[in-house]
């Protein structure tokens, strides 16, 4: 990873956004992290030069004019100083679609689909004349409908599918894409999506450094799409061969019985 000198992360204050910055600082203490989100990144070492950028990526003008600004810190670095643009930043919510705030469900597509493609195309210039690469944080739910879930799960479709297609857009200009897919992971998404504590059972789930792990790896190798965690291979692997009616079914299923072992004591 040391030949990337330069990382612009979306989300990089909690979960898997700041084990990226800390990996990334450790791994490359010469070079630049510029971190767009609403909450100041706080790092385990301060050894490495990291900006915060204050932005909400629903709001297109605080997007243009925080990507403005880290093109001008970007455009310090020597022309050869490569670029790593992880796009981070995004949110869930849980329970049938009827209950939700649609508000809420509104702005889950802003922060998760549009903000993701608002960012990318602001710095793709810079991407592409620094022959640089680009990390979209998906998710196992992108392959399935997911009831109780399903603007979360839509959303991640959408990043899983664009991830693939801009990466064969973009291969002969010498930027490479990758789509990671985690599953249950220790972070602040489930606080947030409306659990008091993450239902997950003992050792189920990854932590945030073991998904950066495994897609830094995957980086390294070129590849284009990623599932972080072999539980979570082998799931993404079976539901392939089900029909979209009967995934949706069975994740119904699954999604519900989430929610209620959450209560149990």
């Amino acid at each position: 990873m040391s030949d990337y000198s330069i990382l612009v992360l979306t989300g990089g204050s909690s979960g898997i956004g700041r084990a990226f910055a800390d990996c990334f600082g450790r791994v490359n203490p010469q070079g630049i992290i510029c971190n767009l989100s609403r909450t100041k990144i706080s790092l385990n070492s301060d050894s490495f030069e990291c900006y915060h950028y204050m932005c909400d990526l629903s709001d297109d003008q605080q997007v243009n004019s925080s990507v403005v600004s880290v093109l001008e810190r970007v455009k310090q670095c020597s022309d050869d100083a490569k670029l790593l643009l992880i796009n981070n930043s995004g949110f869930g919510s849980y329970g049938p679609y009827d209950e939700l705030s649609l508000s809420h469900e509104l702005n889950m597509i802003d922060v998760n689909v549009k903000g993701m493609m608002h960012v990318t195309g602001l710095l793709l210039p810079e991407l592409i004349r620094r022959k640089g690469a680009i990390i979209n944080i998906a998710s196992t739910a992108a392959f399935q409908p997911t009831p109780y879930m399903a603007t979360y799960g839509a959303s991640k479709a959408f990043v899983l599918n664009w991830s693939l297609a801009l990466n064969q857009d973009l291969k002969d200009k010498g930027v490479h894409v990758l789509a990671v897919c985690p599953g249950p992971t220790k972070s602040n998404f489930f606080k947030r999506a409306g659990f008091d504590e993450a239902p997950l059972n003992p050792g189920m789930g990854q932590t945030a450094e073991q998904v950066v792990e495994c897609a830094f790896k995957a980086l390294l190798k070129k590849r284009s799409m990623v599932v972080s965690g072999w539980q979570n291979r082998l799931l993404t692997r079976a539901v392939f061969f089900l029909p979209k009616r009967f995934q949706a079914v069975i994740s119904r299923i699954v999604l519900k019985k989430m929610r209620l072992d959450s209560f149990k004591k």
